[in-house]
């Protein structure tokens, strides 16, 4: 079975070719069509909805289609080349997210010359956008015109310009674009916390270059967390999404823009069900410090978190698996400052709850670095309050536990089921570890849990290992669970481990 991929939605410009499916007639009982009044038709489609029970988008497209553009953007790039920026892609096709940031910026076959393996080919991507205020700046998707040397924006009335890239911001997916154009329609922006799974939602952009397509679907799932991308809460949907519908507008029944398609989640590049578009209000923060200064200055702690669950919850004497376990914290980092420890569950921010840790590097992120913040976490079955001075946003690695299993082998301890041994002085110099018991064997509960030879024990329940004895004395006098602070490659990361 082909691995499902997530994947941006803009699209290569290729050949357009329009299929139309003919209707095929001689039907019997054919009701006959609804008459909707023109007052009915009238209406914006919420009042639309509640007159005849059926949303009608008729009057929302007229009003707001005209400030939904076309953008082409015309690069070079490498003919193996598969990269969200700079950075390159997993080279096994059957990785669920190989094409996660695979862009439609180019096509293999259109556009390029004989060149090998590396060769540089001109590109045209194709795109979507919104029109944000009438002088001509107009919201899109960083990806659809990233590393662009020539941007065009079509309007629906055929007027072209040659559009300037204010900023590009890649961590958001969000980009402004100028025009020199004046009196521009504009899209009316609405406030995505207001809506409600469930409800309709209507995209107008450009699939496959088609300008100005109009679907619709419902709100699937908010502040939807998605692989490596930390500090955007995704609005989910099943609205129809292709690629070319990138950095199109997501509506609501009132008119409003609440998002900005970005991704699909795909088994063949193109829609099965699942899009994802980028909150408004976050792309607008974007917008205002792009214009300002260029650049978005986001918060950071300086810790590596990962998500909770009830094993762990119960090992650190929480009644529910909330919050943000601390896996590791950067030296000498803001966090480290404030006196954040590995075991440490972050359980809010300011006062606003943490609920897991995908929400918490947003959380941070829409910190200004330089403030001081309350972190709130879970630490020797209590709470404790902690005063942070929030950094600026750098690149940091994520941890993540493994839950395959390891081959089976005689072990030390019966109970927990590994075998272990001390550091030795060349492995602590080459590992920067100035403790911890490597794993030689893994069966029964620990390879059930994921440990696998090669990790490094470092901590049993917040409290660090510094001996063979000690850990067995920890897991002996243990209850149905624990969690194991592990250094996995470059990675610290609690793997919790079922006893009973």
């Amino acid at each position: 079975m082909k691995a499902k991929i997530l994947t941006r939605s803009a699209v290569a410009a290729a050949v357009a070719v329009a299929l139309s499916a003919g209707y095929v007639a001689g039907h019997n009982n054919v009701p006959a069509p609804q008459v909707i009044s023109p007052a009915a038709a009238a209406l914006m489609p919420a009042e639309a909805a509640a007159k005849t029970g059926i949303p009608d988008f008729s009057g929302l497209v007229e009003t707001y289609g005209p400030a939904v553009v076309n953008i082409s953007a015309k690069h070079v790039v490498k003919q193996t080349s598969n990269r969200r920026g700079q950075s390159q892609l997993p080279m096994d096709p059957d990785d669920p997210f190989y094409q996660f940031f695979k862009r439609f910026g180019g096509m293999p076959g259109f556009g390029g010359g004989d060149g090998g393996p590396g060769a540089d080919r001109p590109s045209e991507g194709l795109g979507s956008g919104f029109i944000v205020s009438s002088d001509g700046y107009i919201l899109t998707n960083a990806h659809v015109v990233d590393n662009a040397n020539v941007v065009t924006v079509k309007l629906t009335d055929k007027r072209e310009y040659r559009a300037k890239v204010i900023g590009a911001d890649k961590q958001s997916d969000v980009a402004v674009l100028k025009i020199d154009a004046k009196d521009l329609p504009v899209v009316k922006i609405g406030d995505p916390n207001g809506s409600k799974v469930g409800q309709w939602v209507v995209a107008i952009g450009s699939p496959y270059g088609f300008d100005n397509t109009v679907t619709s679907g419902i709100i699937s799932a908010k502040s939807r967390a998605l692989p490596n991308e930390n500090y955007t809460p995704f609005i989910q949907t099943d609205v129809p999404v292709n690629p070319g519908n990138s950095g199109g507008p997501l509506f609501n029944l009132q008119g409003e823009v609440i998002g900005i398609n970005s991704m699909i989640y795909s088994q063949t590049g193109g829609f099965q069900g699942l899009s994802f578009a980028i909150p408004i209000n976050e792309a607008i923060k974007v917008k205002d410090a792009l214009i300002k200064t260029g650049h978005v200055d986001r918060g950071r702690l300086g810790v590596t978190v990962q998500g909770m669950n009830q094993t762990l919850a119960n090992s650190f004497g929480m009644k529910s698996p909330q919050g943000a376990l601390v896996s590791s914290v950067e030296p000498g980092g803001p966090a480290a400052k404030g006196g954040l420890q590995p075991g440490d569950v972050i359980t809010a921010l300011n006062g606003v709850p943490v609920t897991d840790s995908t929400s918490l590097p947003s959380q941070v992120a829409g910190l200004s670095p330089g403030t001081s913040a309350k972190v709130t976490v879970w630490r020797d079955k209590s709470a404790k309050d902690l005063s942070v001075t929030i950094g600026a946003l750098k690149d940091a690695k994520t941890a993540s536990a493994n839950t395959g299993g390891a081959d089976s082998a005689s072990a030390q301890d019966a109970r927990l089921g590994v075998a272990v041994r001390p550091l030795t002085p060349e492995e602590r110099q080459n590992d920067s570890l100035s403790r911890g018991l490597l794993v030689q064997q893994s069966n029964g509960a620990a390879a059930n849990a994921g440990i696998q030879p090669g990790d490094v024990i470092l901590a049993v329940n917040g409290q660090p290992v510094t001996s063979v004895q000690q850990l067995k004395s920890m897991v002996q006098h243990a209850g149905d669970s624990i969690a194991l602070l592990i250094q996995r490659d470059d990675a610290q990361i609690f793997v919790p481990v079922d006893l009973g």
